[in-house]
């Protein structure tokens, strides 16, 4: 399933998913740091959704409450897992 998510209190501005059976195909983030969120797109390439979930959600940016990996997990969370 393809899904867009308009991100959050983060310097990106959106993330492009695409998820079959429980498995992130290919992720991209729009706006942001490019090289961290091309990195963090390749490492989570092939992951179990859950997996993607448990290590990420919950991680702050700075001073602010939530980041482009933690929005990646809303994201998830609005796509039903």
């Amino acid at each position: 399933m393809e899904y867009v998510y308009k991100t959050k209190g983060t310097c990106s501005t959106s993330i492009e998913l695409n998820v079959e059976d429980g498995i992130v195909k290919e992720v991209t983030f729009w706006g942001g740091c490019n090289g961290n969120l091309q990195g963090i797109s390749r490492l989570i390439r092939g992951m179990k959704v859950e997996d993607v979930i448990r290590k990420l959600e919950g991680v702050s940016c700075g001073s602010k409450t939530t980041s482009c990996p933690d929005q990646l997990c809303h994201a998830l969370h609005e796509m039903g897992y």
